[in-house]
């Protein structure tokens, strides 16, 4: 696994150990940030369900400022702290081992918005509904935001989100879908 773009092209990354997560490809990694960027100048971006790593750090890479990555398995966690420590990134990361879904309401409580948010959970594990719900509700979001989620072929993901809107779906070699939702209205602004 590698860095396809940007500042760090080229430089290969660790995977987390075992089969407990699995890597987003080099092609569909390209895809994502073709249309989510493809290059970013600065913004802040999360990570959720981090495994190695390697989205956010292709997102720092291209040019986002920091990348907040929350795993809550042990060895992820060791794995991201050796990618960012190898690649000289660890003053752009905050790295947490926590449950995804509970560490909405603190990166919230913090008041953090994000330009971009990666979320690459374990196929057919989690509600990604209640988790984009969530996400818009309370403002994680900004203007303009991307929002890339990789799913199972089959999953069919919301499109009756109030601020967020489906900019692309694609499936990947029959087995892997992405769809990428892009915040069009101000989360903070009611909808009238």
């Amino acid at each position: 696994m590698r860095v396809i773009a940007g500042e760090m092209k080229g430089r290969h990354l660790k995977t987390v150990p075992g089969k407990s997560t699995r890597p987003t490809t080099d092609k569909v990694k390209e895809a994502v940030f073709q249309i989510a960027g493809p290059f970013f100048t600065g913004g802040l971006c999360l990570d959720l369900f981090a495994g190695s790593g390697s989205l956010g750090i292709e997102a720092l890479s291209r040019g986002m400022e920091k990348a907040i990555f929350i795993d809550k398995h042990p060895k992820a966690i060791q794995t991201i702290h050796q990618n960012l420590n190898a690649l000289h990134l660890e003053q752009q990361a905050e790295v947490y081992r926590t449950d995804a879904y509970r560490s909405l309401k603190r990166l919230a409580e913090r008041g953090l918005q994000f330009d971009l948010i990666l979320f690459d959970p374990p196929y057919s594990k989690i509600d990604y509904a209640k988790f984009l719900h969530t996400i818009e509700s309370l403002q994680l979001v900004k203007l303009n935001g991307i929002i890339y989620c990789e799913h199972d072929a089959t999953e069919v993901l919301p499109d009756d989100l109030e601020h967020v809107k489906i900019l692309k779906q694609e499936n990947y070699g029959g087995t892997i879908g992405i769809t990428i939702y892009h915040a069009l209205t101000d989360c903070n602004t009611p909808h009238l």
